[in-house]
């Protein structure tokens, strides 16, 4: 008996120290507004053209904007960066006008599960090169064929490509 109540200590003990947000318990994507600011330039989001990103980290609070979908992949992976995130999402560019991609609505993907097209003559939104995130695959590869780059899935993304600091 008490090598079972060890066991069952021990067991929850371990299952506590991996509680990991599902996508049911993963908050929803915020809606775009002027008041949202880059996190890394403070700057207003909405003033840049391409794909934004947004990261909201577990126990609440504020979620982190970002002017290009490249600023949000490289929050995810600095290791100085928080790693509690309960949920990051970029916009859709199947879904969204260049210009003014917040204009369109609901556009927001899992960043974890877009497709990205890099080296891609589109420039984001601080002028820099663009990890331009899509839903699906046949979706990035139709917009690799017609501004250049390759697409490739959240983790094939190369860390140098999202960390330069061109």
């Amino acid at each position: 008996m008490r090598l079972v109540m060890l066991v069952f200590i021990a067991c929850s003990a371990l299952a506590a120290c991996d509680v990991q947000p599902t996508a049911a318990s993963a908050p929803p994507p915020e809606a775009s507004s002027r008041d949202h600011i880059g996190y890394y330039c403070n700057m207003i989001v909405a003033d840049h053209e391409g794909p934004k990103g947004q990261v909201h980290l577990v126990g609440g609070g504020d979620a982190h904007w970002f002017t290009s979908a490249r600023d949000t992949l490289a929050f995810l992976r600095l290791p100085d960066e928080p790693k509690n995130v309960a949920a990051a999402y970029v916009t859709d560019m199947t879904r969204a006008d260049w210009a003014h991609p917040e204009s369109q609505g609901d556009t927001w993907i899992d960043a974890r599960t877009a497709w990205y097209v890099i080296g891609s003559s589109r420039r984001g939104g601080m002028g820099q090169a663009e990890a331009v995130p899509f839903a699906s695959h046949a979706a990035a590869v139709r917009f690799a064929e017609t501004q250049g780059g390759q697409a490739l899935t959240y983790r094939e993304v190369p860390d140098k490509y999202v960390l330069a600091s061109e």
